[in-house]
C-alpha cells in the first residue's frame, strides 16, 4: 500500500497508476542479477507510475528511514524504509527505476515456497488466544485498522478503532473503564506511539499497550517497551503471533 500511496503523491495531477504481478524463476537473467535467496522461483509485485520521477541522486536515499522528498507535515519519510524493511524480512528484493518526468517504476521479488499440507494450513486458531474483553485499536491506515479490527472480532473481542494517538487518547478517558488493552501503531500523524504511550502513563499507569509496527530496525521493539509498551509486534504479522501476543498481555497479572 506505501508504494501505491507514493505513486498516488507523484502524480499530483493525476497520472496512470499500474499494479500488476509476474512470476519469475532463478534462470530469468534479470530476475537472478537482483536476488540473494536461494529460492528456485519468484512472486514479483510491479507498481509503476507516470508521475515526475526522480534522479539518481534521490534514488540512492529513498529506502532510508525519514528522508523525504515531500513538503513538511506531508510524510514521514518512513514509507518506503518499511516496505524495504518488509521485504527482506521476508527474503526477498526491491528495486526502483526512474528517470525525471518519466515515472517511476518499483520491483518487490519474494521467494516463492512449497505449499504445506492440507492438514497443516487447515490448523485452527488456538481456543486460548480467544477473549471477549474490550480492545482499542489505534492505527492510521483504513485497511490495516480494519483488518485489525476483524481479525480480533473474529475472535470474539469487541473493538474500538482510532485513527491516531490523539483520537484515541480522547477515546479511552471517556471509555477507560472499558478498554483492557490498546494496540497501537508506532508511526502515525497527530500522535504516534512515543507521545502517545508517554501520555497514556499520566493517564493510567497500568494501562495495557501492544505496539504494532513494520518499522523493526534500529530497535524499535526495545524502544517501546522503554516507554512502557507491554510487547512488540512486527508488520506484516502473523496472525496467530498477533492474537497469542494479546492473549499474553491481557492474562498478565498487574
Amino acid at each position: 500500500m506505501n508504494l501505491a500511496v507514493n505513486a498516488r503523491d507523484a502524480m499530483p495531477n493525476g497520472g496512470v497508476l499500474t499494479i500488476r504481478t509476474e512470476n519469475a524463476a532463478r534462470d530469468d537473467a534479470y530476475a537472478n542479477s537482483q536476488l540473494q535467496d536461494e529460492a528456485e522461483n519468484y512472486a514479483i509485485l510491479i507498481v509503476s507510475d507516470n508521475g515526475h520521477g526522480m534522479g539518481k541522486e534521490t534514488q540512492d536515499r529513498i529506502f532510508e528511514p525519514f528522508f523525504t522528498t515531500k513538503e513538511a507535515g506531508k510524510g514521514t519519510g518512513l514509507g518506503l524504509a518499511t516496505v524495504y524493511g518488509i521485504v527482506k524480512q521476508h527474503g526477498g528484493t526491491i528495486t526502483c527505476e526512474s528517470q525525471p518526468g518519466e515515472g517511476t517504476t518499483f520491483r518487490v521479488y519474494l521467494p516463492v515456497g512449497e505449499m504445506e499440507s492440507d492438514r497443516d494450513t487447515a490448523t485452527p486458531l488456538a481456543q486460548p488466544f480467544l477473549g471477549t474483553e474490550t480492545i482499542l485499536l489505534v492505527d492510521d491506515e483504513d485497511p490495516v485498522r480494519d483488518l485489525g479490527k476483524k481479525i480480533l472480532a473474529q475472535s470474539g473481542y469487541t473493538v474500538i478503532t482510532a485513527a491516531n494517538g490523539k483520537e484515541a487518547l480522547e477515546i479511552y478517558q471517556e471509555k477507560r473503564e472499558l478498554v483492557s488493552l490498546i494496540i497501537l501503531d508506532w508511526i502515525m500523524p497527530e500522535m504516534g506511539g512515543k507521545q502517545f504511550l508517554e501520555e497514556i502513563r499520566d493517564i493510567d499507569p497500568k494501562a495495557r499497550v501492544l505496539v504494532v509496527s513494520g518499522l523493526q530496525s534500529g530497535g524499535t521493539a526495545a524502544i517501546t517497551r522503554e516507554h512502557g509498551a507491554r510487547g512488540f509486534v512486527g508488520k506484516p504479522y502473523n496472525v496467530r503471533e498477533f492474537l497469542k501476543s494479546v492473549r499474553e498481555i491481557l492474562d498478565e497479572d498487574d
